[in-house]
């Protein structure tokens, strides 16, 4: 847990003055993998870790930011409009003010201190927990308006021409948009999103963080991109108004699925049944069906390391030892793929002994330290008060 009080009394030692502080969740995706740059629809929720911004307006155009997490210190003029040197933390910050001045809003240099307790590179969202905080701080300290949508875009386009990552919209609108106690399920054609009531009773939601990121993830969710694209303009030929992988029904799909080359066929069957997963999904959670969600769950691992080729040996040991585990309900993996995190459904009253063996059995088979998290559903991005 981040300790905000220990943020403010840095914050008053570098720069001698008072803060206000905003903060902003990570999240974890409980069903829809990439869907979402097939304008589909995802089913995440925003999670009980977060990125606390200290924040105090400038006389000038310069921004000085403090990391508590990685103990280093950055500096960049709003004037530059340009992204920091390749690979700088930083970027995150600096794109959303060059984006936020693109859009016409009249920014003023700001002292910054963060800090967070979202894992970073875990699939749990880092980058846009830091980049909606430190939006909603520089908006707010400026006295400018930004609505909810408006800043999760800005967010992600900054992400995109700044930090070099072409991602959906599905992480930066639920910084901004969530709900505490609610899942989103967000149409990510039309960007509306609906808050889902999760009622869990004796279940809770854990994130079993794998701590391995193979280095083929960047060039694999490209792969994977262009191979939708590629089925959409074969399937558009055959099926009249389809302008994404979302437009196609099953039925569709399994009428013409033998005009798809291997493996667009099976990206294509990944990306069509997961959005009637995700539909279903969100209807079990609000009827609390939590046995139908849970079988969801499971479904879009399999098809995940089946058909769309994004799961990873640790991965799969992960979900397979969670449902040898009395507790477990469902589990699949979430995030782009490759590494990162499994999201879980498990029972309350047997949580410990879960915890205890996805770590004592993951440890077994891979070496690998792995870190257990219960999670709660959480809200969007906001000003403490």
């Amino acid at each position: 847990m981040v300790n905000v009080h220990a943020l403010i009394e840095t914050f008053q030692r570098l720069y001698n003055i008072q803060p206000r502080v905003f903060s902003a969740p990570g999240r974890v995706n409980l069903i829809g993998e990439h869907t979402d740059y097939n304008d589909g629809f995802v089913l995440p929720m925003a999670i009980n870790r977060r990125t606390y911004v200290a924040a105090a307006p400038r006389s000038d155009r310069q921004v000085l930011v403090h990391s508590l997490n990685l103990k280093e210190d950055a500096a960049f003029s709003l004037n530059q409009n340009q992204p920091l040197e390749r690979g700088n933390w930083a970027n995150y910050i600096a794109g959303v003010t060059f984006v936020l001045q693109q859009q016409g809003l009249d920014l003023r240099g700001l002292d910054l201190a963060i800090d967070s307790d979202v894992p970073i590179g875990s699939g749990l969202s880092s980058s846009a927990a830091i980049e909606v905080s430190v939006g909603l701080a520089f908006v707010t300290l400026s006295r400018q308006q930004i609505d909810e949508r408006g800043l999760a875009l800005a967010s992600q386009k900054a992400e995109h021409i700044y930090a070099g990552t072409q991602c959906g919209i599905m992480d930066q609108l639920t910084a901004t948009t969530a709900q505490k106690g609610h899942a989103l399920l967000i149409d990510c054609r039309s960007l509306v999103a609906t808050a889902i009531p999760m009622h869990l009773d004796n279940a809770v939601v854990v994130v079993c963080n794998t701590n391995v990121k193979h280095e083929l993830a960047s060039s694999a969710y490209n792969q994977r991109r262009t191979q939708c694209e590629e089925g959409v303009k074969i399937l558009a030929r055959k099926i009249p108004g389809v302008r994404a992988l979302r437009d196609v029904s099953i039925a569709d799909f399994e009428k013409y699925q033998s005009e798809l080359p291997d493996p667009i066929d099976r990206r294509c069957r990944h990306v069509i049944t997961e959005n009637h997963r995700t539909l279903r999904a969100a209807q079990a959670l609000r009827f609390a069906d939590l046995d139908k969600f849970a079988e969801l769950m499971s479904q879009s691992h399999r098809s995940l390391r089946d058909d769309f080729e994004v799961s990873s040996r640790e991965l799969d040991i992960m979900v397979e030892i969670a449902a040898q585990h009395p507790a477990y309900l469902g589990a699949r993996m979430t995030g782009g793929g490759f590494g990162g995190c499994t999201v879980n459904l498990v029972r309350r009253d047997l949580l410990d002994g879960f915890r205890r063996t996805i770590e004592e059995k993951y440890f077994e088979a891979t070496g690998i330290k792995p870190a257990v998290y219960q999670v709660e559903a959480d809200s969007g991005a906001s000003e403490l008060r």
